[in-house]
């Protein structure tokens, strides 16, 4: 193969993945030449509306994935995190790439850390996971939502429009922007969405684009993906339902976080599991399982 086009979204995290995993396939193969086609996606044309209200999961991927079974692009590079559980047919994930900082961390307007903002402080964000977990640390602070890309949320806040924000460390980093972190968030505050900071490379179900792009393929991060989306799976989870899910893979061990929350974060479960990072997808259900035995159930059934 002599050429290879990548879809993309045009934001600038988006195109920042993108030209990343364009600028590895050249730096491979000398010969290859790599064209890149930016997707509006309905994520991108409804910023003003709330995820779950135009569509959940699937928002910022389907018009790419169909573009991919059109023949229209051969590869395309989404944050993990946006792509469903369940794949088109006829398409599969060709490749993991390591992951990045798979943490949430606050930006705040006067640098002020979680615990240092006063009562009644506004905390913008997009995500019902982190709302949830936000209000079962502090009830005290007044949640707000925003949309927008990352520099539009950075510029609500600078204008004043919150007193902080919290946001996903990975995006801030690949677009050069991690000097903004006020502070990192520990899963005993916030939980991380699942397969947050993994990049997913989407191909058809061909097999054609497995060897070729094997050199980015990371096993471990493949292993904690594969058990985070497996929870996501067993709960039902979307963008609608507060679900969090953080794997970590040491040596051959496979150490896993999982949280169920109620919206206002009055209700919150939480549990911990590990076992062989080879069965991966088993411990993400076996997880799952526990969370809806120990008072998850009862959660997302009244969320």
């Amino acid at each position: 193969m002599s050429r290879i086009r990548i879809g993309s979204r045009g934001s600038m995290l988006a195109l920042a993945q993108a030209n990343w995993v364009k600028q590895q396939l050249m730096r491979r193969y000398a010969d290859l030449e790599v064209d890149l086609t930016i997707i509006k996606t309905r994520g991108d044309q409804f910023i003003d509306r709330a995820i779950d209200a135009i569509g959940g999961k699937g928002v910022f991927t389907r018009e790419i994935e169909e573009a991919l079974l059109r023949k229209d692009i051969d590869i395309a590079v989404h944050s993990m995190k946006d792509l469903p559980t369940e794949l088109p047919a006829g398409l599969a994930i060709a490749a993991v790439p390591v992951r990045e900082d798979a943490r949430d961390v606050l930006v705040s307007r006067n640098r002020q850390g979680l615990k240092a903002l006063p009562r009644g402080a506004r905390l913008a964000t997009g995500s019902l996971r982190r709302q949830a977990q936000l209000l079962h640390c502090r009830a005290d602070l007044s949640l707000v939502p925003i949309r927008g890309n990352i520099d539009t949320r950075l510029s609500k806040l600078d204008a004043g429009e919150a007193d902080a924000l919290v946001m996903a460390a990975a995006g801030l980093k690949r677009i050069g922007r991690a000097e903004r972190v006020t502070e990192y968030l520990p899963d005993e505050v916030c939980v991380s969405a699942v397969a947050q900071g993994a990049l997913g490379i989407e191909a058809r179900d061909d097999g054609a684009m497995v060897a070729l792009l094997a050199f980015l393929h990371d096993a471990g991060t493949n292993a904690e993906v594969a058990a985070e989306r497996a929870l996501l799976e067993r709960l039902g989870g979307g963008c609608h339902v507060p679900v969090g899910a953080r794997a970590r893979v040491e040596g051959d061990t496979l150490r896993m976080i999982g949280v169920v929350a109620s919206p206002n974060g009055k209700s919150l479960c939480k549990g911990i599991i590990e076992g062989k990072s080879t069965i991966a997808r088993e411990i993400g259900r076996r997880l799952a399982e526990q969370l809806l035995k120990n008072g998850g159930a009862k959660i997302l059934t009244s969320s």
